[in-house]
């Protein structure tokens, strides 16, 4: 049985919140559309997701580079990437994953957050009307997924005494969440619409809330 169950931020339970950026690049004087935004989105995601391993830092700025190439430069993705600590762009609830958190917690599982961010992902969360029990972000303690110690932070600080392997980590980047889990002797849910079919040891693979549910359920009951 899975005694606690945590949950990346972006992309997670969050996702990029286009009109907010929109309106973030009109305060600098750039006209970007959100529908302009959305269409190039799965471009941008595709480019973030080839850069593989190369940091937080690098892949959020590949992201946006390629997102915002219809009006945009280096210069307001700098600036950005500056306010993203006062201005986070990930901001719009994933409802249905935030749900599956909250029918956890109601069964009694222990619900967390192991986030990659830049030290204010639980002020967001909050100002969101997110709440998932307590949030690590790395930019608070000082070490970041995929090393396997800010699992096993997130365990001393509200596992209850959990065994690894009894825990669980969902999340959407293979490197950070996948394989620091693993590292860490959890398990994982590679969660979101852009994963592929794993028959890895421990990983469950789940593409929209419906599917993160049914495994979940599933492994809190077994």
């Amino acid at each position: 049985m899975s005694r606690v169950v945590t949950f990346d931020a972006g992309e997670t339970l969050v996702e990029l919140d286009l009109d907010f950026l929109a309106a973030r690049l009109a305060s600098r004087g750039v006209t970007c559309e959100p529908r302009a935004l959305r269409t190039r989105l799965r471009a941008a995601w595709a480019h973030h997701d080839a850069l593989g391993d190369v940091g937080h830092e690098a892949r959020w700025r590949g992201l946006m580079a390629t997102l915002l190439g219809c009006a945009t430069d280096d210069d307001a993705v700098s600036w950005l990437w500056r306010e993203q600590p006062r201005a986070n762009l990930w901001r719009k609830p994933i409802a249905g994953v935030v749900a599956v958190a909250g029918e956890l917690a109601a069964r009694g599982v222990t619900v967390g957050v192991i986030s990659n961010s830049e030290g204010t992902i639980a002020e967001l969360l909050a100002s969101v009307g997110i709440a998932c029990g307590e949030v690590i972000d790395s930019g608070v303690v000082g070490v970041a997924k995929p090393d396997p110690r800010i699992f096993e932070l997130a365990l001393a600080r509200f596992g209850g005494g959990c065994a690894p392997r009894d825990a669980i980590h969902v999340g959407d980047a293979w490197a950070a969440d996948v394989e620091g889990a693993l590292a860490a002797g959890w398990r994982a849910v590679w969660y979101g619409p852009r994963v592929m079919a794993c028959a890895r040891d421990g990983v469950f693979v789940a593409r929209d809330p419906s599917e993160l549910a049914d495994v979940l359920w599933a492994e809190v009951s077994r």
